[in-house]
């Protein structure tokens, strides 16, 4: 079975707590779900029928077998999962207080196995054949990983479909400025651009969506994809740019939002559609997903999707 889509980055194993609205400290019980951001964007695809994998790494521990286990459960291969023998599988604690926008607690010291990738762990065939390779900004936050991601894309020669989610996350990182360099860099080697308007300013420079996709599309992009939130998404290309509207969804947990529009993205990518459609199904998708609790598990079916539309 020939992939269609690899993810290469961050894994984890996501608890998120079954009381709502509380401070951890007075969470009585958690509930697991795969997690991590390149995880969850090839669960969401793969929801949508398509054939993905994800190159990452995790401990030799009952958390790394749970990874391997959920990601073949969502039909996902876990072909490209590799081991670090002396690191453990990160977990992640979730507070859903408030709901909208969880804070997150990353046990992921002294470094993550996904940040341990090299050369030998990439299916380097896989990388320069693949219709869609997807690469995070949190995939350069740390060595070895930042500089395996950044020969993964050379080596790929920004063929499309290239694309870069910006990932920005404060506490993988000692400065913003390293941030930038780091993430920004990984402009001139991608075809493709998703991010919302934080991950854009870091990566460009500034946080006004015009301006941004402007900057991204002057790096030789040829989609820039911006989340605004509440104001909808914006799609540019060299031909023109439109703003697509807001889904409106009574928010459980704004968790993985962004990774059903990840998902539902690279199937657009992979279907041929124009720029617009691509934003309205991929919205709807992070719409459902905000709507739900958890993040692989709840990532929608295409009819879910149509529906909401």
């Amino acid at each position: 079975m020939d992939t269609e889509a690899l993810t290469i980055g961050r894994v984890g194993v996501d608890l998120y707590p079954e009381q709502s609205g509380v401070p951890l400290a007075d969470v009585s019980t958690f509930a697991k779900s795969l997690g991590g951001t390149a995880t969850n964007v090839a669960v969401a695809a793969a929801r949508l029928g398509r054939r993905t994998a994800v190159l990452t790494k995790v401990g030799p521990d009952g958390f790394g077998d749970y990874v391997r286990q959920a990601l073949e459960g969502f039909g996902v291969s876990s072909a490209h999962v590799g081991t670090s023998p002396d690191l453990q599988t990160p977990v992640v604690f979730c507070e859903l207080n408030p709901p909208a926008d969880p804070p997150l607690l990353f046990y992921r010291s002294p470094i993550a196995p996904d940040l341990t990738l090299t050369d030998d762990d990439v299916p380097w065939d896989v990388v320069e054949s693949v219709p869609l390779l997807w690469v995070t900004g949190t995939g350069v936050s740390a060595e070895p990983a930042r500089t395996t991601q950044r020969k993964i894309l050379e080596t790929r020669g920004r063929r499309e479909h290239t694309v870069l989610d910006l990932d920005y996350r404060p506490m993988f990182w000692t400065s913003v400025e390293e941030a930038r360099a780091e993430i920004g860099g990984l402009l001139d080697h991608v075809t493709v651009a998703v991010g919302n308007r934080t991950e854009a300013e870091v990566a460009v420079g500034t946080a006004d969506p015009d301006a941004a996709a402007d900057r991204l599309l002057e790096r030789g992009l040829r989609l820039a994809v911006i989340k605004k939130g509440a104001d909808g998404v914006l799609v540019a290309t060299a031909d023109g740019r439109w703003t697509v509207p807001p889904q409106r969804v009574e928010v459980v947990c704004g968790l993985g939002a962004g990774d059903g529009f990840g998902g539902a993205l690279i199937h657009g990518l992979l279907s041929g559609w124009d720029p617009v459609r691509i934003a309205a199904y991929a919205n709807a998708a992070g719409a459902l997903v905000a709507s739900r609790l958890a993040c692989a598990d709840a990532m929608p079916a295409a009819a879910e999707i149509e529906e909401l539309l």
